[in-house]
């Protein structure tokens, strides 16, 4: 089996702290991964707006927040400036590629795109996007290989727009298998390859989960599983408090045999014409609150329905 590592980095504390963490660990243990970073400025406290979703309270109890996050970061965009992530840490990002790590684009303003894109018209997601992008080459020099949106958050013009920058893959969905984004008869030839593994963060304090059982209950599922996975880690949780968590599941894994790679190297071992066209609706999951950019059944839908997709 192949599990691809996938490290989402939020702000400016998990860029700081997180990764370099999370890129010594991978390094010493020998395995692969791709870091997503956002390069924009953090604007992390924004995000109390979402105090009225469903799910977002017990999902702040559950994953102490606070504790995780600081204080200070949770100030950002509110009562502090939004340091812009990108000025502020391109020799930190810069490492990570020069480590021989994957690199790619997270997003440009991470809470923005994340409460902002599912509602957007087509002229401020090109906007956002094409930011992040400036953004992203002025710190590597170069557009991104790979992206994966903030949250699981997207719309078809984000897809779109994937597809006409020459993206070959991208990381922006929940499901179960590699696909090609379809919108009534259209489908857009950047190939998504889904979070297919719960988070961390949606699974500490349900059903009793906490510390060690989080990693039994992780590696139970790779164990049963029948295909390959892919998992989503963020530098904020796994890069920090719960390192040594995910350096006794990493070390598993190995010795179970499992190859831990990055998602360009999971690209490249596919059989993309094998890939499904998948239709993408918004609908929630267990343990994250809101509603995430999911896969639904290719073989299924009414190619001319859109009706999945809530915009």
């Amino acid at each position: 089996m192949r599990i691809a590592l996938k490290v989402d980095v939020d702000t400016l504390r998990g860029t700081r702290i997180g990764v370099p963490a999370l890129r010594e660990l991978f390094l010493e243990i020998g395995v692969s991964a791709t870091f997503l970073f956002s390069v924009g400025p953090d604007h992390t406290g924004r995000a109390v707006r979402r105090v009225f979703r469903p799910g977002f309270a017990g999902k702040v109890r559950r994953t102490s927040i606070v504790r995780n996050y600081g204080i200070r970061t949770l100030l950002y965009g509110v009562l502090l400036p939004g340091p812009h992530i990108g000025r502020r840490m391109g020799e930190e990002m810069r490492r990570v590629r020069d480590a021989g790590f994957e690199v790619g684009l997270h997003a440009y303003d991470h809470c923005r795109w994340q409460d902002g894109v599912t509602r957007a018209d087509t002229a401020w997601t090109r906007r956002e996007f094409e930011r992040a992008l400036r953004a992203y080459a002025a710190v590597f020099g170069t557009r991104p290989s790979t992206v994966g949106a903030a949250g699981w958050q997207m719309n078809e013009t984000a897809f779109a727009l994937e597809a006409e920058y020459g993206l070959a893959y991208a990381s922006d969905t929940r499901g179960w298998c590699p696909f090609y984004p379809r919108f009534g008869s259209r489908i857009y030839r950047c190939l998504q390859i889904p979070t297919t593994l719960p988070t961390l963060d949606e699974l500490i304090g349900r059903e009793g989960q906490e510390g060690d059982s989080i990693g039994d209950g992780l590696f139970a599922k790779t164990q049963e599983a029948s295909c390959d996975q892919v998992w989503t880690l963020h530098a904020e949780l796994e890069g920090i408090r719960y390192r040594p968590l995910l350096k006794k599941l990493l070390l598993r894994w190995r010795e179970a045999g499992v190859d831990l790679v990055d998602l360009g190297t999971f690209y490249r071992g596919l059989d993309r014409a094998l890939c499904p066209a998948c239709r993408i609706r918004q609908a929630s999951i267990p343990g994250r609150s809101g509603l995430l950019a999911l896969q639904e059944d290719g073989t299924s839908a009414d190619p001319e329905d859109k009706t999945g997709w809530a915009a």
